[in-house]
C-alpha cells in the first residue's frame, strides 16, 4: 500500500475523480474556494494498493497561530473537510474490500503524522459513505446526526405523497397566490441573493461561520456547470432563493434564505418542491437537503424531514494522528480559556484545542 499527496494543480486530481463517483465537494475548484475562505492550503491524498484506491480532499490549517503564546517551529498542522459533505471516495474494488479501508485509514494516519499533522476532522458524505462506521475501527467514526434526502427514483406521485400534509398545503397555497419558481444563473443575482441570505442569517442569529462574502459567491458562481440558483417570486419580487449543486446524479441544497416579508407564506416549501421535480427530470437520483444546525434534530431538520421519509446517518471521522502534540495543544488551549484540559477533552468539540469555550 502506498500514498501520494496531490496538489491543486496536479492533473492526477481530476484523473482520479474520473474513476470514481463523487460530489461537488471533491472538485479541486470547490476545495480551492473553501481554502481561500478559511485561509488554508487545499490538498488531497490518494492511497492505493493494486487496483484499489481511496481519495480524500482536505484543507490543511496551521495550528501555530492559534495561541497568544506562539509555538516555535517546526510548524504543526491539522486538516478539516471543506464546507459540506466531502468524505472519503473509494472505487468499487476498494468498496468491496473492507480490510482495504481499515488498512488505508492506518496509512492515512501514518502519512499525516509524517507531515506534522496532529489531527483530522472529516465530515463524511451521507450518501456516498453510507455504512462506513460499520467497517472502520471502533471509535474513529462517530454518528453525528441525521440528514434528509428525497429519492428521485420514486414516481412523482410517490414523491408528492411522501410530503407532509402541512407542506403540501403550503405549496398549493403558494401556487394559488401566484408565486412562481425558476432556475437562474447565480452570477446574475449575487447581490440579491446575498441580501436575502444575510437577512435570513441575521434573523436566525446564525454563527459567523455561516456568513459568506461577495468574493465567495462570485467564485462559487464560476462553478457554473454544477451551481444553480432557484428563485421564488411574487409580482417580480424575490420571496425566497436557494443555491443548489448538481454532480454525479446528486443534487445538494447548499445555501438559501427567505425574504422576511414572505415568511408566513413559506415560499421555501415551494422552492424545494420545484427543485425536486426539476432534479428528477434531469436524471438525478437524490436531492439531499441536509440536516439541522450542527446536525441537531431542530426546527430546520423537522422542516426538511417534511419532504421525504428517506434518512441518512451523518458520520464524522475524528483522527488524532499525533497524541503527544494533540495533548500539548489541548493544554495550551485550556490554559488560555482558564479551564482544565480534561474539560476540553470530554467535550464533543473536535479538535479540542480549537474549542472557543
Amino acid at each position: 500500500m502506498d500514498y501520494k499527496i496531490i496538489s491543486l494543480s496536479d492533473p492526477l486530481w481530476l484523473q482520479t475523480l474520473n474513476q470514481l463517483k463523487y460530489d461537488i465537494y471533491h472538485l479541486p475548484e470547490y476545495v480551492n474556494l473553501e481554502a481561500k475562505r478559511i485561509n488554508a492550503i487545499p490538498e488531497a491524498i490518494l492511497i492505493f494498493e493494486n487496483e484499489k484506491i481511496l481519495f480524500l480532499p482536505y484543507l490543511l490549517r496551521c495550528v501555530n497561530n492559534l495561541f497568544e503564546t506562539k509555538i516555535e517551529i517546526p510548524l504543526i498542522w491539522d486538516i478539516v473537510s471543506p464546507y459540506g459533505y466531502p468524505g472519503i471516495l473509494l472505487n468499487q474494488a476498494a468498496a468491496n474490500t473492507p480490510e482495504f479501508l481499515q488498512l488505508a485509514v492506518k496509512q492515512l494516519i501514518f502519512a499525516l503524522r509524517d507531515r506534522e499533522i496532529c489531527s483530522a476532522f472529516l465530515r463524511l458524505h451521507p450518501i456516498l459513505n453510507q455504512g462506513l462506521h460499520e467497517v472502520l475501527p471502533l471509535g474513529l467514526c462517530q454518528v453525528s446526526g441525521e440528514t434528509v434526502s428525497i429519492d428521485l427514483s420514486l414516481s412523482t406521485s410517490d414523491i408528492w405523497h411522501q410530503t407532509r400534509p402541512e407542506h403540501r398545503n403550503h405549496i398549493n397555497r403558494c401556487k394559488r397566490h401566484g408565486f412562481t419558481a425558476k432556475i437562474v444563473r447565480l452570477e446574475e443575482y449575487i447581490d440579491k441573493f446575498m441580501s436575502i441570505y444575510h437577512e435570513t442569517m441575521n434573523r436566525v442569529e446564525a454563527k459567523n461561520y455561516f456568513y459568506f462574502d461577495y468574493n465567495y459567491f462570485e467564485n462559487l458562481a464560476k462553478l457554473h456547470k454544477n451551481i444553480y440558483l432557484c428563485l421564488i417570486e411574487l409580482n417580480n419580487q424575490i420571496a425566497c432563493a436557494g443555491i443548489f449543486t448538481e454532480c454525479c446524479e446528486i443534487v445538494q441544497y447548499h445555501l438559501g434564505g427567505t425574504n422576511s416579508e414572505f415568511l408566513k407564506q413559506a415560499p421555501s416549501k415551494l422552492m424545494f418542491d420545484y427543485v425536486r421535480f426539476w432534479a428528477k427530470e434531469r436524471g438525478n437520483k437524490f436531492l439531499h437537503l441536509g440536516g439541522g444546525v450542527g446536525s441537531a434534530k431542530d426546527s430546520l431538520y423537522n422542516f426538511k424531514a417534511g419532504f421525504s421519509k428517506q434518512r441518512h446517518l451523518f458520520l464524522t471521522l475524528r483522527l488524532i494522528t499525533d497524541p503527544e502534540k494533540y495533548n500539548s495543544l489541548v493544554e495550551l488551549r485550556a490554559k488560555s480559556l482558564k479551564t482544565e484540559a480534561q474539560n476540553l477533552l470530554e467535550s464533543n468539540f473536535f479538535p479540542a484545542y480549537r474549542s472557543l469555550n
